[in-house]
């Protein structure tokens, strides 16, 4: 299938937002209507390490083994239908599964071309590139890979989307890709059908929105979305469709059906997931989300305008990962009275006997509080001591430790117990990232044919996105709402919170001018602070999004080395925005006053432009 002539606008459905998502949402997504392109993303920051560690254990490893699953099911259909599929399920070996997906095809009686792209892998390259003088600064701490005086086993940069567009150009039925962007994949979609030049920014920069959105899955269509009297449909959620037009607009939409909702909340919650500041920055383009306009243009049918596109940075991202060494983690339940004393207690003589704290590279120890003071059920007396230690060599937090620990069942507090038995320790990966000049990676595709196409980078660049810019507090002196009544920030806004290394992020929006107007002069650092103390103490960097009635909060160093080596039982920060909707603060009494509300749609007069319709915050 060649790119038409028409210019419709192309239909893009997502069917995977992570390695292990849902295996029927492919076929769901063929069965449920009319779809030009399936889209997939495998591919975070983990699942890098998660792949090495499977190529040690087999060398024919190191891509999604679940898309090959996926795909066996429903090649029949795509190649009867014309569906192209882009994935980046290749991982660390996207041309060991374009030849997987050959032998599916083949094995089907099936005439489908497949291509591959390479070029992100610079693991064995790293040594040279050094060499060379990049130093491959950590882009949180700044140190440099040889001050860390680690080897990173995996290192990939990640490639934008113009390599998908080659692929499909030359015909492919199927392009797997590595580490390209999440993004990228539908970037590469829209300027293959609609035959963008790279410096048509502003189109460009509406692909990325459409693809960050839908990247995720279902997390655009209701999937944890903190509005729960919005959602009236509870079945699974139908997975996210854009359908991309010629000038980089879309609509997010879902099969007409299926479970979840499409509305701009939804969007708007997928918008602000895992980002920073308003200009996002990918290979191709910088993506400017404060210029978005969202309107609600029917049932679950949300249209996205407006996007403004810049010049990319001259550097590409890089994720690393290296071996961090092992740790182990036990917890202990304490129950009834004088539970801090017994916590104490029991630290002091677990260490005791390990001989000392300091005999740990990393020592983490948290009393998780679940009991009250008047407690009806035993679930209600109890709190967790839970103690994670790591270290470079792994008899050290093996079973020497987790049975150091049940060395307090008879001499330890009243009622001791643990949650688990002894464990074994596990291995560990720590995150870098990093950047590297975009003119040292060359971006290639592996055509059907075995034909080999370079992909040269953007010729225009801007570097002025990769400065660490953030909004300053707003001048709350001589804001005046009214009277005010302490109630949970959740009565007003909503929230979505997620991960990006070792920092977490938290976005919180809310529905009309008004409540606008107050959250951001009331929500600044120091209040952020305030209702979560256990951020006290980080770098935290705060955005605003106008457009979205939205505010961005990131957390720097929050999460520590990311997912893979973090302690907290929270290693995500998957949690972190419900807690903050939970947490109680001063909100104007005229803010949460019953009322008729606005109808979904309805756009907002006082922001033109900002047509973000008004939910139930309730």
């Amino acid at each position: 299938m060649n790119a038409p002539t028409s210019r419709r606008p192309v239909r893009i459905g997502n069917i995977s937002g992570f390695y292990g998502d849902r295996l029927a949402a492919f076929q769901d997504m063929l069965d449920g209507g009319p779809i030009d392109v399936v889209t997939g993303d495998y591919l975070a920051e983990l699942t890098m390490l998660i792949l090495w560690k499977a190529r040690q254990r087999d060398p024919a490893a190191g891509y999604a083994k679940t898309f090959l699953t996926q795909f066996t099911r429903v090649a029949a259909t795509c190649a009867e239908r014309g569906v192209k599929v882009v994935v980046n399920a290749g991982g660390l070996a996207p041309g060991r599964l374009a030849d997987r997906v050959r032998d599916v095809a083949r094995a089907a009686g099936l005439d489908l071309s497949v291509a591959h792209i390479e070029g992100d892998d610079i693991v064995e390259r790293l040594p040279h590139l050094q060499a060379a003088g990049h130093p491959f600064r950590h882009l949180d701490t700044g140190r440099t890979l040889a001050q860390a005086g680690v080897r990173p086993v995996s290192a990939n940069a990640y490639l934008g989307g113009w390599g998908v567009a080659a692929a499909l150009a030359r015909g492919a039925d199927v392009v797997i890709a590595p580490r390209v962007t999440d993004a990228a994949l539908v970037l590469g979609v829209g300027a293959w059908w609609h035959d963008w030049e790279r410096t048509d920014f502003d189109a460009l920069a509406g692909a990325i929105a459409a693809g960050h959105i839908i990247e995720c899955g279902p997390q655009a269509t209701g999937g944890n979305y903190s509005q729960l009297d919005e959602l009236t449909d509870h079945r699974y959620p139908g997975s996210p469709i854009a359908e991309l037009a010629a000038d980089g607009s879309f609509v997010l939409t879902k099969h007409d059906g299926t479970g979840g909702l499409v509305s701009t909340g939804t969007v708007t919650a997928q918008l602000l997931y895992e980002v920073d500041a308003p200009a996002y920055p990918n290979p191709d383009v910088v993506a400017h989300f404060d210029t978005l306009r969202l309107v609600q243009d029917g049932p679950d049918r949300v249209r996205v305008t407006g996007a403004t596109g810049s010049p990319p940075p001259s550097q590409l991202k890089v994720a690393m990962n290296y071996l961090g060494g092992y740790r182990n983690t036990m917890t202990m339940v304490l129950t009834g009275l004088d539970i801090t004393r017994k916590a104490h207690r029991a630290t002091e003589q677990l260490f005791d006997i390990l001989g000392g704290r300091a005999s740990f590279d990393e020592v983490d120890v948290e009393l998780l509080r679940y009991d009250r003071s008047d407690p009806i059920r035993l679930s209600d007396a109890t709190a967790h001591l839970r103690i994670t230690v790591k270290h470079h060599d792994r008899a050290r937090v093996d079973r020497a430790f987790s049975d150091a620990v049940l060395e307090l069942a008879l001499a330890g507090y009243a009622g001791f117990h643990t949650t688990t038995p002894p464990s074994s320790a596990s291995e560990f990966g720590v995150y870098w990232p990093t950047l590297v000049p975009a003119a040292e990676i060359e971006h290639v595709v592996v055509h059907a044919d075995g034909h080999r196409e370079a992909v040269g980078h953007c010729p225009h660049t801007d570097d002025r996105c990769l400065a660490v810019v953030q909004n300053d507090d707003p001048d709350t002196s001589t804001t005046d709402f009214g009277p005010v009544t302490r109630r949970p920030l959740g009565t007003v806004a909503a929230a979505r919170s997620g991960d990006k290394g070792g920092k977490a992020n938290v976005g919180v929006w809310t529905d009309t001018p008004e409540r606008w107007n107050w959250l951001r002069t009331h929500l600044t650092v120091d209040k952020f602070t305030e209702l979560i103390p256990d951020t006290a103490g980080f770098e935290i960097r705060r955005y605003e999004f106008p457009n979205l009635r939205a505010l961005n909060f990131v957390v720097v160093g929050f999460l520590g080395d990311g997912v893979a080596s973090c302690t907290r039982t929270d290693p995500q920060a998957k949690g972190l925005g419900e807690f903050l909707r939970a947490t109680r603060t001063e909100i104007p009494d005229r803010l949460t006053a019953a009322g008729p509300r606005p109808p979904a749609g309805t756009a907002h007069a006082a922001r033109p432009g900002c047509e973000v319709p008004s939910s139930p915050l309730k």
